[in-house]
């Protein structure tokens, strides 16, 4: 232990003269390194901390450690990054490896024996420093498809010392790509009501032409005022067809620059502000993420630098002006924009907006709304900007308007169930309906007395629904009463169609033993290499509950020698 702090302590002293070591850490697979996702990309509800890494459309593959450290953190989830290792290393990086199929075998038996000890298969454990030490080139696991994964690939992230993700291609691996970005759609944005672009006061969608050179022009806008502008622009590596994300935008305002986004490091607590950088409104509506390039009020990303103005330009009557973006990957292929500017002052007539319906939120105090047995609650900071939101009740049913606003933090619902009788309480929950079809979905809901609360991120509809029905539980690969020798896997399907799985715990001649969840199959797997099943007869018992407290319980009778 005192061997591997000193040389902790002598590789960070020679590492700290080099920002980015560059031959320090390998690649995690033998294979060629293709990604389906790259360092930043804008995801649903974060930027991506790492690179998503192709295993060729298989898992299994030997994963093995970036360089040699030891193992500070072990995680396994049903959602997120399913089982996952954490490497601490001596030049003060951390490196991480998600959506695994199964650890190598010395890390397969502690994370056993935590999950025996815990009885639960989900766990998160701690290794000290000298508990185990992991060697160059050493294989930790083998990769797969695990937690939110949506597909096989290995999630591989390079953390620095404050637990901030960077981008691993600044640590010297190599990906082939000779594409610059390419631009879908450019927009405009007033600032204030005294602001316009092309004779209107709101968002503008502006013509864009590609030129022969790769880059692109957008017809000349009239504009007065202050203004923004937003990009769609992704780039695509050389050996797949898949869209990723871009490296680092740079804005320019008559050759001065207004505004640089450069995606090398950030931290997760600012992750999830992704949505005050695209316009939430549109990408809600549209199905595609306009990066704005213009820092708004209660932004607190770090990708900013170098601005001017907060990123947006003024434009003044009778002028010409030229604003330029310029769109790189991580290997430098870049692509401009010109966007030619009239400064033109135009008188515009602005539609009313009808308040007299809707709800004043502030952003920078608590407010609540009430109406008959539900209260709504919006934190100080739950909002990004004063809104006027719907509020409606009818019967059991809240309406909050739609999902086109960006929130800071979760909101929190209250029903007030006293006027329910107490049986039918317990069966409660509340729900959020999506889709052209409504169908509800089960809001993560907790009771206390005869209040029920659950918290959401999203405007949307609302409603008390009621789950009765158990799960259900049906074996796969056994029969009840039969030999199943020959069987290294017990499988068995739950599903539970209203309000969802919340836990399930399964016994073999009253031993807990661990069975393994895979929400996307609805499966729980026991492997019988865990050398817990022992008898020759056995009695099988599961029992699996839903997020409102139905249980079901399976029992059987199997053989094996």
């Amino acid at each position: 232990m005192k061997s591997f702090l000193l040389l902790l302590l002598l590789t960070c002293s020679t590492y700290a003269q080099s920002e980015y070591p560059q031959d320090y850490f390998r690649h995690p697979l033998d294979i060629p390194l293709v990604l389906a996702g790259t360092f930043g990309e804008l995801r649903s509800t974060h930027f991506h901390a790492g690179l998503d890494i192709k295993t060729q459309q298989k898992q299994g593959l030997k994963v093995y450690a970036a360089s040699e450290g030891y193992v500070s953190r072990i995680k396994v989830s049903h959602f997120g990054y399913g089982k996952a290792v954490y490497i601490t290393h001596p030049n003060g990086y951390t490196t991480v490896y998600g959506h695994l199929k199964k650890f190598s075998k010395r890390l397969e038996d502690y994370i056993k024996l935590c999950q025996y000890e815990k009885e639960s298969f989900e766990v998160e454990m701690f290794p000290g420093v000298d508990e185990i030490i992991i060697e160059p080139n050493e294989v930790i696991a083998y990769s797969g498809n695990t937690g939110s994964s949506g597909g096989p690939h290995l999630h591989f992230e390079i953390r620095d010392n404050q637990e901030r993700p960077m981008n691993p291609l600044l640590f010297g691996m190599e990906v082939k790509d000779s594409k610059p970005p390419y631009v879908s759609a450019i927009f405009a944005y007033p600032k204030d009501d005294q602001s316009t672009i092309n004779g209107k006061n709101e968002r503008v969608a502006l013509r864009l032409i590609p030129n022969k050179t790769g880059d692109y022009e957008v017809e000349k806008i009239k504009a007065h005022g202050t203004i923004g502008f937003g990009v769609v622009s992704n780039d695509k590596l050389d050996l797949a067809p898949n869209n990723n994300g871009v490296s680092n935008i740079q804005t320019f305002f008559n050759g001065n620059k207004s505004l640089e986004v450069d995606f090398k490091r950030f931290s997760f607590e600012e992750a999830k502000h992704i949505n005050r950088y695209v316009d939430y409104d549109y990408y809600k509506s549209k199905k595609s993420k306009i990066q704005k390039l213009f820092i708004e009020k209660n932004n607190p990303l770090t990708l900013f630098k170098n601005t001017y103005d907060n990123g947006y330009v003024f434009v003044e009557d009778s002028t010409s002006s030229v604003y330029k973006m310029r769109i790189r990957d991580y290997h430098n292929n870049e692509t401009w924009v010109t966007i030619p500017v009239k400064g033109e002052l135009e008188t515009i007539v602005r539609d009313s907006l009808d308040i007299s319906k809707k709800s004043l939120v502030y952003s920078d105090k608590e407010t609540t709304l009430t109406s008959s047995f539900i209260t709504v609650n919006f934190y100080k900071n739950t909002l990004y900007d004063d809104e006027y939101l719907d509020f409606n009740v009818s019967s059991d049913t809240l309406f909050l308007g739609e999902d086109r606003i960006a929130m800071q933090k979760n909101f929190y619902i209250n029903y007030d169930l006293s006027h329910y009788k107490e049986d039918h309480q317990d069966k409660l929950f509340i729900a959020r309906f999506y889709g052209n079809y409504k169908k509800p979905y089960y809001v993560s809901s907790t009771r206390k007395g005869h209040i029920l609360s659950a918290r959401s991120k999203s405007l949307g509809t609302f409603a008390l629904a009621t789950d009765t029905v158990p799960p259900t539980i049906t074996p796969i690969n056994f029969q009840n009463k039969k030999w199943i020798s020959k069987y290294r896997y017990l499988k068995v399907k739950i599903t539970d169609d209203l309000s969802g799985i919340s836990k399930y715990r399964a016994t073999v001649n009253g031993k807990w033993i661990l069975m393994e969840y895979d929400y996307k199959t609805n499966t729980l797997t026991h492997d019988f290499n865990d050398n817990i099943v022992n008898d020759t007869k056995n009695e099988l018992k599961i029992i699996v509950t839903d997020n409102v407290g139905n249980s079901s319980t399976f029992e059987a009778t199997f053989f094996r020698k």
